[in-house]
C-alpha cells in the first residue's frame, strides 16, 4: 500500500508544480503583450503576424520554464523509489522555497528587461553587462532621478509578498493526501511510464525543437517587424546570451574571422574589402594602407580639425523641425549651409564600443567588449587617427565632459597617441568655475565643454587635432537652470511615433534639444571667428538612444541613423558635388578627413572615403544592421543586390578587421 500512496503523493505534487507551470507560462504571455501594447497598438500588425510573434514567445517561454522546473521533475523521479516518511514531509517545503527563490528572480529579471526595452528598444544585449564597467555613482542618480524608486520598491514588495503566499497555497500539504485503499493504484509499468512521460516532454519543450538546433540556439524571426521579432524573444535567454558574449569577449576566446566563414582564407576576406582581387598576401596589412594627395594650400596652412562626439545626436527626430517643434536650435543653419551625410548610421547601439572603433580606424566588433576593459587596454593601436595627425606635425587632445576614470578611457587614450586626455576636473580648472556647479551627474554642461575647446583652439601655437566627447542628452536628462528651451510642441504626427512615458519624453526632448543648441552655438562661434578660415568641424553621434521611444516607418533604414557633418573652411571645399546620400558609417570618417585636410600621409584604415566614387560604400552597425544605397536591412535578410554587396562586404570587413587586432603588438 505505501509505495501506491508515495507515486500518488509525488504525482499529486507534481501536478501542482504543473499548476505553477501554466500559470508562469500565461503570466510571460501576458507581459509580452503589456511590453507590445506599450510601444505599439495591435491594430497596427495584422493578425497573423500577432499569432506567430506569439506562438514564437509561447514555445520560447515553455523552453526556459522547462529548464527551471526541470530539477522538481528529477528530485521526484529520485525519491518515487524511496519509500521513507521523512522524504515526503521534506519536498513540499523544498518546492516551496525553490520556486519561491526562482520566481522571485524572474520578477527581478523580467522588471530589468523591461527597464532596458523600454529605454533601448530591444531586451537585453551585451551592454546591460556594462553596468558593470560604468561610473556607478552616476548609474544610481539616474535610476533616482528617472523612476519613482519608492513606488518602485512599494510594487516590488507587494508582488515578492504575493508571489510568496500563492506558492505557498499552490504547494501546500493537506491532510487528505492519504488515498483510499479502493482508489485505483497504478501498476509498476504505469508508474515507469509516468515518468518517462514526465522526463522526455521536459527535455523537449526545454529544447523546443526537434530540429538539429534547440529553439533558444536558433531563434527565428516570426515576422518582418522589428518590434515583433524584439518582443517575441524572451528575457532570460536574452540575458545569458548577452552573458555568454559578455564573459567571451572579456576572456579573449573570441573568433570572428571563423564566425564570419573565414576560417583559413583570410586572403578572401582582405580581397573582398580591397575590392581587388590582386592583393599583397605577404603582408595582408598593406592591403588597407592609403595615401593622401599632395596639397600644397594644406600644407602651407594645416587646418585645425575638431570631431566633436554629440551624445545620442539622432537624425530620426529632425525630420519634425519646425518653428513650434525647433529641436535643432542653433545648429539647424550650419546644417543647411554646410555638408551632412544623412545616410549614415552609427558604429554600435553604446558610446564606448562606437567611440573606440571610430577613434582607432576599425569597424565595430559584435558582441565585443570595449578595449580599454579588456586585454587590449595597454595596446597602443598603431592606425590610430591621433596618430596619424600627430605624425602629421599636430598637437592631438581628448577632451571628455566627465570623469576620466569612465570606462577607463583617461589611460586608454594616452596611448592612442592623445598628446592630452582632458577631463571634468581639468574643464572646470581652466576655466575658473566651480566643478559643481557646472556640471550634471555625467559631467560637465555642454556650454562649459565647448567653451574650453574654443580657449584651446584660441590659445594654440601649432595646429590642434580636438576630438570631443559630450555628456549632455544622457539621462537623468538635466540641463543648466538659466538655458531657456526653445518651443517643443509635439505635433500629432510625432505623439504617434512616441512611445513609453510622456513626461520622460519631454525630459529627453528638452536635453536632446539643448545638447543640438550648443554644439550650434559652437559653430556660430568657429563661424564668427578667425577659426573660420582654417578649422574644420566634424560633429556626429555615439549613437540614436531616442530609438527606443520611436515608432519607425522603415526600421532598418530609421532607427541607427545618426548625422555625419562637416564644416570646411574654403580652401579646403571639394571641386566635385558630394554625394551626401552615400551609405556609411564610423569607419567612414577619419578616412573621409585625412583626404581633406592632410598632404601626402599615409594612413591605415578599414573604412573609405567618403568623396572616393570608385568605391563601394556601406554603413555597418555591430547590431547586424546594415546601410546600403537603397535603404537598411539587418544581416541575413538582404534583398537588393546592393544590399547583397553590402552584407558580403561587411562580414569580409569584420574578419579583416579581427586579423587587424589580432596582429597589434
Amino acid at each position: 500500500m505505501r509505495k501506491f500512496q508515495h507515486f500518488n503523493y509525488l504525482s499529486i505534487l507534481l501536478g501542482r508544480v504543473f499548476t505553477l507551470y501554466i500559470v508562469a507560462v500565461v503570466l510571460m504571455s501576458l507581459l509580452r503583450l503589456y511590453l507590445l501594447l506599450s510601444h505599439e497598438s495591435l491594430s497596427s500588425f495584422a493578425i497573423d503576424e500577432l499569432f506567430w510573434t506569439f506562438l514564437l514567445g509561447f514555445r520560447l517561454d515553455c523552453s526556459v520554464l522547462a529548464y527551471i522546473f526541470a530539477p522538481a521533475v528529477v528530485i521526484s523521479l529520485i525519491a518515487w523509489p524511496i519509500q521513507l516518511n521523512f522524504i515526503r514531509s521534506f519536498l513540499y517545503p523544498l518546492f516551496r522555497f525553490y520556486f519561491t527563490i526562482i520566481f522571485i528572480l524572474l520578477a527581478v529579471f523580467y522588471l530589468a528587461d523591461y527597464t532596458y526595452f523600454s529605454y533601448f528598444g530591444e531586451h537585453s544585449t551585451l551592454m546591460i553587462f556594462g553596468v558593470f564597467d560604468d561610473d556607478t555613482q552616476a548609474l544610481i542618480k539616474t535610476a533616482l532621478s528617472n523612476y519613482d524608486l519608492p513606488r518602485v520598491s512599494l510594487v516590488a514588495v507587494i508582488v515578492l509578498v504575493v508571489l510568496y503566499y500563492f506558492i505557498a497555497i499552490v504547494i501546500q500539504r493537506d491532510k487528505n493526501f492519504a488515498v483510499n485503499e479502493l482508489q485505483e493504484r497504478p501498476s509498476i509499468i504505469k508508474q515507469l511510464g509516468f515518468f518517462i512521460f514526465l522526463v522526455v516532454a521536459t527535455g523537449l519543450v526545454g529544447r523546443g525543437s526537434v530540429t538539429l538546433f534547440p529553439l533558444a540556439y536558433n531563434t527565428p524571426d516570426p515576422t518582418a517587424n522589428h518590434l515583433l521579432n524584439n518582443v517575441a524573444k524572451n528575457p532570460i535567454f536574452a540575458l545569458v546570451d548577452s552573458y555568454n558574449a559578455y564573459t567571451k569577449s572579456k576572456s579573449g576566446h573570441y573568433d570572428l574571422i571563423k564566425d564570419m566563414g573565414y576560417a583559413g582564407r583570410i586572403e578572401d576576406a582582405f580581397r573582398i574589402h580591397a575590392q581587388k582581387d590582386d592583393i599583397n598576401e605577404t603582408n595582408l596589412l598593406e592591403n588597407i594602407k592609403y595615401q593622401t594627395a599632395k596639397n600644397i594650400e594644406i600644407e602651407k596652412n594645416p587646418p585645425n580639425v575638431v570631431v566633436v562626439m554629440v551624445e545620442s545626436f539622432g537624425m530620426p527626430l529632425l525630420a519634425y523641425q519646425s518653428e513650434t517643434f525647433n529641436i535643432m536650435g542653433r545648429i539647424k543653419k550650419h546644417f543647411d549651409e554646410d555638408i551632412v551625410f544623412n545616410n549614415f548610421i552609427s558604429a554600435s547601439n553604446g558610446t564606448i564600443v562606437s567611440l573606440e572603433p571610430l577613434l582607432l580606424n576599425t569597424v565595430a566588433r559584435p558582441k565585443s567588449t570595449s578595449f580599454a576593459q579588456s586585454k587590449y587596454v595597454n595596446t597602443s593601436f598603431y592606425q590610430a587617427s591621433a596618430k596619424v595627425y600627430k605624425d602629421a606635425g599636430y598637437e592631438t587632445s581628448f577632451v571628455y565632459g566627465g570623469d576620466l576614470s569612465w570606462r577607463n578611457i583617461g589611460n586608454f587614450m594616452l596611448k592612442q597617441g592623445f598628446s592630452h586626455v582632458e577631463g571634468r576636473a581639468t574643464i572646470a580648472k581652466t576655466l575658473g568655475m566651480d566643478e559643481e556647479k557646472i556640471s550634471h551627474d555625467w559631467g560637465v554642461f555642454d556650454e562649459y565643454l565647448y567653451s574650453y575647446v574654443e580657449q584651446k583652439l584660441n590659445n594654440a601655437q601649432k595646429p590642434q587635432f580636438i576630438f570631443v566627447l559630450t555628456t549632455n542628452n544622457h539621462p537623468p536628462y538635466k540641463i543648466p537652470l538659466n538655458y531657456i528651451p526653445k518651443s517643443l510642441q509635439i505635433s500629432n504626427d510625432l505623439e504617434d511615433h512616441f512611445t513609453g512615458s510622456a513626461n520622460l519624453i519631454r525630459l529627453r526632448l528638452r536635453d536632446y534639444a539643448y545638447a543640438v543648441d550648443m554644439a550650434g552655438k559652437f559653430l556660430d562661434d568657429v563661424k564668427e571667428s578667425e577659426l573660420a578660415e582654417n578649422t574644420v568641424v566634424a560633429i556626429t553621434a555615439d549613437n540614436n538612444t531616442v530609438e527606443g521611444i520611436m515608432r519607425y516607418d522603415d526600421y532598418y533604414t530609421q532607427a541607427k541613423k545618426i548625422p555625419f557633418y562637416l564644416y570646411l573652411p574654403e580652401y579646403l571645399k571639394p571641386d566635385e558635388e558630394i554625394d551626401m546620400g552615400v551609405a556609411s558609417s564610423h569607419k567612414d570618417i577619419f578616412p573621409t578627413l585625412y583626404n581633406l585636410t592632410l598632404s601626402d600621409r599615409e594612413f591605415s584604415a578599414m573604412g573609405t572615403n567618403l568623396l572616393d566614387k570608385t568605391k563601394l560604400h556601406c554603413g555597418f552597425n555591430d547590431d547586424g544592421v546594415l546601410v546600403a544605397k537603397d535603404g537598411g536591412f539587418k544581416v541575413g535578410k538582404a534583398s537588393s543586390q546592393a544590399q547583397k554587396e553590402c552584407e558580403r562586404y561587411y562580414k569580409a570587413t569584420l574578419a579583416a578587421t579581427e586579423y587587424l587586432i589580432k596582429t597589434q603588438k
